[in-house]
């Protein structure tokens, strides 16, 4: 059974304790600690061993979990050099994710080359998870590629995925990138079902030509219910993690997005 987590973009500006105290207020299992954006849970990288021991026995003692670490690393990135540095800092996640219990790791495909055949955007894409994932196996832990940016499509997600070969690379979907591609949910699921590990739900409709996201699941037009049943029917039992994001310091209200999401998941079970 799908379980429901929230990132931690929902609640930029809780603690780790307001962190906690929410997701048990509104009924969440899981976290997905978004790193490099600063927010005050604190879960990040250059985290101490002493601290990284804290944060895991803080989850633990609540029965709570941290399932994915949502990062920035773009392995499509053109530059060579710069791909380099998202190899990087892709084997210090993997540390983290190790220590904290964390069994996933969200990527970005990123920009990619437009100016290359998406064939050998592939195959350099390919390479740079290929550098990381021995080192993610032995930690335990898989690294996802997300239905995102230069990546919304599910045909060149899997082309990666099938290219590299290993059970450590498999991908996250994103309901809205796909639907917003004109892809239907059944057809993404034909794709990449049988390679989903996680996923991201945020609601949302388009106004004057861009998709705005939606404080209420439910109110938009992104369709959440058919690909999540699609999944459970195919055995799925990861976390439908809520991403509406919002700017540390900035106006929001994290406690209604948290409630509105958790009763729409429920509304499909």
């Amino acid at each position: 059974m799908t379980k429901l987590a929230t990132m931690t973009s929902v609640c930029p500006d809780w603690s780790l304790d307001e962190l906690v105290a929410g997701m048990n207020r509104h009924g969440y299992q899981g976290v997905e600690p978004r790193v490099e954006w600063g927010h005050a849970s604190g879960i990040e990288k250059d985290l101490t061993a002493p601290a990284r021991a804290d944060v895991r026995r803080r989850f633990d003692d609540e029965g709570l979990s941290i399932c994915c670490l949502a990062t920035g690393v773009r392995m499509a990135t053109p530059d060579a050099d710069t791909r380099d540095g998202h190899v990087e800092d892709l084997r210090r996640y993997i540390e983290l994710a190790a220590d904290l219990g964390c069994p996933l790791i969200r990527t970005f495909g990123g920009p990619r080359d437009a100016s290359a055949p998406w064939a050998m955007v592939v195959d350099y894409t390919a390479e740079g998870y290929r550098q990381v994932l021995d080192d993610a196996e032995g930690a335990g832990v898989t690294v996802l590629m997300e239905t995102h940016d230069d990546w919304c499509c599910s045909a060149p997600v899997r082309a990666v995925v099938e290219a590299v070969d290993h059970k450590r690379l498999r991908v996250l979907w994103d309901f809205m990138h796909t639907q917003r591609m004109m892809e239907k949910p059944a057809e993404s699921f034909q794709a990449l079902g049988h390679l989903i590990r996680h996923i991201h739900a945020h609601d949302g409709s388009y106004i004057n030509r861009q998709m705005q996201v939606s404080a209420t699941l439910g109110e938009g037009i992104i369709d959440h219910a058919t690909p999540l049943q699609l999944l459970e029917k195919d055995g799925f039992d990861g976390h439908f993690s809520v991403e509406v994001i919002h700017k540390p310091g900035s106006d929001h209200d994290a406690d209604g997005v948290l409630a509105s999401y958790a009763a729409g998941f429920h509304s499909y079970h």
